[in-house]
């Protein structure tokens, strides 16, 4: 590999950077100044400037690459070791317990049966390492060279994301929505949380920060709903998300700062990003179940030596070389979830002796035996009182429950366009139900006279309204039952039911990354020590990235990849959205309600007719501009300001 760079060996060895590259940067770690010292981008710093081709320091045609899991992180890392790392496709093996590929990121079924989807993505476009990937992957519909960015922006751009009815309650009827409800204390509290730093907020839950107006705000309802938040989740994490969205946050009531797919998370994703690979001559061995890994630890690191897997009741040990390298998905949001049907409970009831007991489980255990380096599993899998919550898949043929539908739909819902511009949460519901309707069809193949709605509630200990059971005790009629009675609709239950298939699925551990956790509790994405083995997906640690999104899954594959083969080419940090000003001053007059912040008033003044008015809050044309106590020191000041300007 070294022909490559010949011609500029000289700067090369003279250079401190040349295979000290720092993977990772963090931005909250920095602090950003040009001195002749720095040859890097800053450490948030998006842009064409990070895409420079990665260079290996060897060739890695004789390496072979063992992916467990070909969840969106697996595939992320085979697509990352393809493109940069230069690792011949057909050196890349991926072992998947399962009899497909996708992990998490399913949909599947048909019209007659029923179609199922256990979860839904709500994206954003800040999402600069799943767009740095889909931008290259061939488009599910359209010719080459379009790619899956080209066919998302092309819908998104002309279809715009709005919701008309993000709460409703009373039987169905549109609640306001157009407040957070946040008294000025909760705001206090909630700038507060944005202060602290991180390590401060190790196995603190949020309930134990903010008090009972904050939790029953209508910011929280937004907030917990959309991103599936307890009240007993990870203060940390809040704080994360709430950095990470701080742009969006003025589209948190009416979901007007999301972007959906055409079609379910599978066929959007998955589908092109799994035939792209193939094609490539990456192999996918099924019904594969990796069981642990042979690990040689000494004084000079961390080394796989052998992958002991169980294939047809069989246990199956592959050797590993010095060159080779594996990948591994720890934990899994989707283990062990239970399926029902109209007729059929999930569950009986929830029994936490199982918990963490299964595969996608086992083998990150097994790997924190080995040492303290490769985390903690038992802080995420050990409560599925607290981590678990279910879901309901509705194949719908025209009925009652699709007229109420079309009162809610931003669009008609059989138009192709935004239906109900994400969930409408049911806000006087026991379960904490929320339901949505996607773009139709939301499968490639769906009849025209189907759609598919998708319903989820938080509250898995509380009997329903209606229906006096939990919901995992609940068979998919008794769901139905249950939304129908919020919809305002029950009396036509009989027609409802004739005309709808529902699957569920309750999932134990699909929350299980919130849970709280302190320093140590989630692994490196490449441990201390490790010579070959990166670990992937929602349960390592990032700088400042979010978990239960497809972009932190994604960033962690690019990371381990570009650890792992010290490539000259870092992942940026999140967005720095959270630092502009604009968003700043934006966020804190959205938190107020769209009042006027503190100072706003003085603000708005001093930069009025100013190259800088723009970047104040947007306001009503008609909002009276509230007087304060220097008002009648303005005029002098805006003299001043005048000889400043000249």
């Amino acid at each position: 590999m070294k022909t490559i760079t010949s011609k500029f060996d000289k700067v090369l060895q003279a250079s401190s950077s040349n295979g000290n590259v720092q993977h990772q940067p963090d931005a909250s770690q920095e602090r950003q100044r040009n001195i002749p010292e720095k040859s890097f981008p800053f450490s948030d710093q998006i842009g064409n400037y990070q895409r420079n081709k990665g260079i290996p320091s060897k060739s890695y045609q004789d390496s072979k690459v063992y992916i467990i899991g070909s969840g969106i992180a697996g595939m992320a890392a085979a697509y990352y070791f393809i493109r940069d790392g230069h690792v011949p496709a057909k050196n890349i093996v991926f072992l998947e317990q399962l009899a497909v590929e996708g992990g998490s990121l399913d949909g599947a079924g048909n019209a007659k049966e029923g179609y199922i989807i256990r979860g839904g993505r709500e994206m954003d476009m800040t999402y600069e390492n799943l767009w740095d990937m889909f931008q290259d992957i061939p488009a599910l519909e359209m010719p080459a060279p379009y790619s899956v960015l080209d066919e998302y922006r092309l819908i998104n751009d002309n279809d715009p994301n709005f919701s008309k009815a993000r709460l409703i309650h009373n039987k169905g009827k549109v609640q306001d929505f157009s407040k957070f409800g946040l008294n000025k204390k909760d705001q206090l509290t909630l700038i507060k949380l944005l202060l602290k730093r991180k390590e401060e907020l190790d196995d603190i839950s949020i309930e134990e920060f903010f008090g009972e107006s904050f939790l029953s705000s209508n910011f929280w309802t937004f907030w917990r709903t959309m991103f599936a938040f307890e009240n007993w989740h990870s203060l940390l994490e809040f704080k994360l998300y709430m950095h990470r969205f701080l742009h969006a946050i003025d589209g948190l009531n009416d979901l007007s700062a999301l972007v959906f797919p055409k079609y379910n998370q599978y066929d959007t994703f998955v589908t092109p990003l799994g035939r792209f690979l193939k094609d490539k001559g990456v192999e996918i061995q099924f019904n594969n179940l990796v069981k642990d890994l042979d690990i040689h630890i000494n004084t000079e690191g961390k080394t796989v030596k052998a992958i002991i897997t169980e294939q047809k009741g069989k246990d199956v040990i592959i050797p590993l070389r010095e060159q080779d390298y594996v990948i591994v998905t720890t934990g899994s949001m989707t283990e062990d979830t239970s399926y029902g049907d109209n007729t059929k409970a999930p569950i009986v009831e929830i029994d936490n002796t199982t918990s963490g007991q299964s595969a996608g489980w086992k083998i990150w255990k097994n790997l924190a035996a080995k040492s303290s380096i490769f985390g903690n599993p038992d802080k995420f899998c050990s409560n599925i009182e607290k981590s678990s919550w279910e879901s309901a898949t509705l194949t719908c043929k025209p009925s009652a429950l699709i007229d109420k539908l079309k009162e809610y739909a931003v669009n008609d819902p059989y138009s192709g366009k935004t239906v109900t511009g994400g969930i409408i949460t049911i806000t006087d519901s026991n379960w904490l139900m929320s339901f949505t309707c996607n773009r139709q069809p939301h499968f490639p193949e769906q009849p025209d006279d189907v759609l598919v709605l998708w319903v989820y509630a938080l509250f898995m200990d509380k009997n329903g309204d209606y229906v006096k059971k939990t919901m995992p005790e609940c068979t998919g009629n008794e769901i139905l039952a249950e939304l129908c009675h919020h919809l305002g609709i029950v009396d036509q239950l009989d027609d409802v039911i004739a005309n709808t298939i529902v699957r569920t699925a309750f999932m134990p551990y699909i929350t299980s990354m919130f849970m709280p956790r302190a320093k140590g509790d989630r692994p490196a994405v490449v441990p201390e020590g490790c010579k070959n083995l990166g670990l992937v997906g929602q349960f390592v640690e990032t700088n400042n990235d979010v978990v239960f999104t497809m972009e932190s899954s994604v960033r962690t594959a690019r990371i381990a990849v570009y650890e792992l083969l010290n490539l000259n080419k870092q992942v940026p940090d999140v967005s720095p959205l959270q630092y502009d000003i604009r968003h700043l001053l934006k966020a804190a007059k959205t938190l107020n309600d769209d009042k006027p912040f503190v100072g706003e008033g003085l603000l708005r003044r001093v930069l009025k007719g100013t190259y800088f008015d723009h970047i104040l809050p947007w306001e009503e044309k008609d909002e009276q501009e509230q007087e304060s106590f220097i008002g009648e020191h303005l005029a002098k000041f805006k003299d001043w300001l005048k000889t400043i300007r000249g």
